[in-house]
């Protein structure tokens, strides 16, 4: 098989492997949380915008669209060969901390070009705190829309020394359309400020 017929064939598989794992993660959240997903993502490509207070909050929010996002995730996860391997399989985008970090929204832009959607937790980690610049910053190098999201009820299911089962709510907002332009730090920071806002007004 040649270098092409072997992408295609791992793409394949991955979508495959992606839709069975987002099946499988829509009968737990139904079953356990109730799950409802309010709005949805627009069919093109986009970037996509959410708070960040669990570890379900990755395949929570893979159920708002009907096909695949493309994670950016920190390097850690890719640390150990099972993550490694999962993260693989989900087709997922490794960021590192540092200016290096940039490579990772160069490699998104791609797939954005490509006609996939992307999907960026700002905050970094489940403690939450200041929102990164990152999904603005692609946002403002593509010209692809801006999507805020909200995931309701994912800390009082499961964080630190923490589980229930809440109702979990996955609310789309409207897209914040974005001119292409230059990526500066000023730009990218109102850009994040109005996100940030945005998500936080989601009900």
């Amino acid at each position: 098989m040649d270098r092409a017929g072997d992408r295609g064939a791992r793409a394949l598989l991955r979508l495959g492997f992606y839709r069975g794992l987002r099946l499988a993660t829509l009968l737990l959240a139904r079953l356990l949380y109730r799950v409802r997903v309010v709005g949805a993502l627009p069919s093109g490509p986009c970037v996509v915008a959410a708070n960040h207070e669990s570890v379900l909050d990755p395949p929570l929010l893979a159920l708002a669209a009907r096909r695949p996002l493309r994670f950016l995730a920190k390097e850690e996860l890719w640390r150990y060969r099972p993550g490694a391997w999962l993260m693989d399989a989900l087709g997922g985008v490794p960021v590192k901390r540092g200016r290096e970090g940039h490579v990772a929204v160069d490699r998104a832009a791609e797939l954005l070009a490509q006609g996939e959607s992307v999907a960026i937790f700002p905050q970094g980690t489940v403690r939450g705190g200041v929102w990164t610049r990152g999904a603005a910053r692609l946002a403002l190098m593509t010209g692809a829309p801006l999507v805020p999201v909200r995931i309701v009820g994912s800390a009082r299911a499961l964080s630190r020394d923490r589980i229930g089962f809440p109702r979990i709510r996955i609310v789309v907002g409207e897209p914040i359309r974005v001119d292409r332009a230059r990526p500066t730090v000023a730009a990218a920071r109102r850009l994040t400020e109005r996100l940030a806002a945005t998500v936080d007004r989601i009900t």
